[in-house]
């Protein structure tokens, strides 16, 4: 028995005319007729009354419809559902993702994505790069927003975007008080403050940028606080615990007792990019890298100063 034996028996049962049957499943009659002829014999029973005038279920072929359509039904149901998987509208997709992309990328992205796939659960995990490529190798996140550079042979990098630094200093430092938020400051101005950090293993392009721009303005920064988190190095400042040098992207994070300032000097571009696996062929996966290649991204690191610049001016009047 195969499964357009079921499809058969189910359209012949409902009409009780093979020939009406046969109309609805866009074939001929004779080989329905023998197709149903061919059940019967397998199965060893009578599903059908035959007579010139008329077509009825015999008492058997009553029950054997009340169990084909569920049958049926159930497995239009599992073709449906291994078309959507395979299709990627379906299935589950694990995310990693740095703090930075949740102030620039990662909204628009997680937008759009469950408004084209609604039918595919999302696992979200905010974690460090490092972390995350610890995860893809281990199969516990499917693809992971992360910062440059990656050396791992066995994972794939796709760049987001690049934004500079800029420095975060706290509202109250004097040294950095005077007309116009978004005034650029050297990176030499900064010699003499703490710095507030996060260890380079979580990051080290972002870890080597910052310290490679403090070098080339002829000092090493002293690090007084490190912290793992972005959001965590820009509470820190905000509590004058010292000046950091973030992506452009953080200045979305409107924490109060802060002021962003870019650099008058040519920044070290630091670059967020997609990682995943290479031997991951989840068809979840590959339609969220479609559709990453199909979006316009978020205001470049100016277009985000411009706005916090604004956002904090209205906030001190």
């Amino acid at each position: 028995m195969e499964i357009r034996h079921l499809r058969y028996f189910i359209a012949v049962s409902e009409s009780l005319h093979f020939g009406r049957a046969a109309e609805q499943l866009h074939i001929s009659q004779p080989p329905l007729t023998r197709q149903i002829q061919q059940l019967e014999e397998e199965l060893g029973v009578t599903l059908f009354a035959r007579t010139n005038r008329r077509v009825e279920l015999t008492s058997v072929g009553q029950q054997f419809l009340a169990e084909a359509r569920p049958l049926l039904a159930q497995f239009d149901s599992l073709k449906h559902h291994v078309g959507e998987t395979a299709a990627g509208r379906l299935g589950k997709l694990a995310i990693g993702f740095i703090s930075v992309a949740d102030y620039h990328v990662l909204p628009s992205l997680l937008r759009e994505f469950q408004s084209r796939y609604p039918n595919v659960t999302l696992n979200l995990r905010e974690a460090t790069t490092d972390l995350q490529l610890d995860a893809l190798r281990n199969g516990e996140i499917d693809i992971g927003i992360v910062l440059a550079p990656l050396t791992d042979p066995t994972l794939r990098f796709q760049p987001l975007f690049q934004e500079e630094l800029v420095a975060v200093l706290p509202s109250s430092n004097e040294k950095v008080r005077g007309p116009g938020l978004a005034k650029a400051i050297s990176v030499g101005t900064l010699e003499n403050q703490p710095f507030v950090m996060f260890p380079r293993h979580s990051a080290p392009g972002l870890y080597d940028a910052i310290v490679g721009a403090c070098e080339r303005a002829s000092f090493a920064p002293r690090v007084a606080q490190e912290a793992i988190q972005m959001q965590t190095i820009i509470s820190l400042v905000s509590v004058g615990m010292g000046v950091a040098l973030v992506p452009a992207s953080l200045t979305n994070l409107g924490r109060a007792g802060v002021i962003y300032r870019p650099l008058k000097e040519k920044s070290p571009l630091v670059t967020t990019g997609l990682a995943w696996k290479n031997s991951n062929s989840s068809p979840t996966l590959q339609a969220f890298l479609d559709l990453v290649t199909q979006m316009k991204l978020p205001p470049n690191w100016q277009s985000l100063l411009r706005r916090n610049t604004k956002l904090q001016a209205k906030r001190k009047k």
